[in-house]
């Protein structure tokens, strides 16, 4: 049980470092996990973005650790797109890296489909980590369009953690 745990472990490094410098996890430490009110103020800006392009979104806040901090969803949001977010988000904090990393890598193939095998990698874009004085405080997520556009606000919301 414990070589089979350990041939896990160590499958799942290799992938990690086998998906490309596109793909590579940022350099930058976990710092103390984002507060309620920067989660909120990340939100906010998320959902201004998509309020203004007319986008119904979902969008959470997670700490470094992927525990949820911050939730909020649009009226008319798809069902889905609730957990989506989530999970987005998780994906970018316990990843260090934006989720879109992992949908640039499974689509180029070959050793990019090893990213299929990481536990809670979201090969979707919409979940960007929130950066705070060189640290990783928690990440935010976003869907209910398109990946871009889930993108797009993520983004929005990521900017305002300084």
């Amino acid at each position: 049980m414990v070589r089979i745990i350990g041939r896990v472990l160590i499958a799942a490094v290799i992938a990690v470092f086998s998906l490309g410098t596109e793909s590579q996890m940022l350099p930058n430490p976990y710092g103390p996990p984002v507060s309620v009110a920067s989660a909120k103020t990340a939100a906010a800006a998320a959902m201004a973005e998509a309020v203004k392009n007319h986008w119904n979104m979902a969008v959470a806040v997670v700490d470094p650790n992927g525990t949820l901090v911050y939730y909020e969803k649009m009226d008319n949001t798809q069902i889905g797109s609730a957990q989506v977010a989530i999970n987005k988000a998780r994906s970018a904090a316990l990843y260090k890296r934006p989720s879109k990393a992992f949908q640039d890598a499974l689509a180029s193939g070959g050793p990019g489909l090893r990213v299929l095998g990481l536990e809670g990698a979201v090969p979707v874009e919409g979940g960007v980590p929130l950066i705070s004085q060189g640290k990783i405080i928690g990440a935010i997520g976003v869907s209910g369009d398109t990946s871009e556009h889930d993108g797009q606000c993520a983004t929005a919301g990521a900017g305002t953690i300084k």
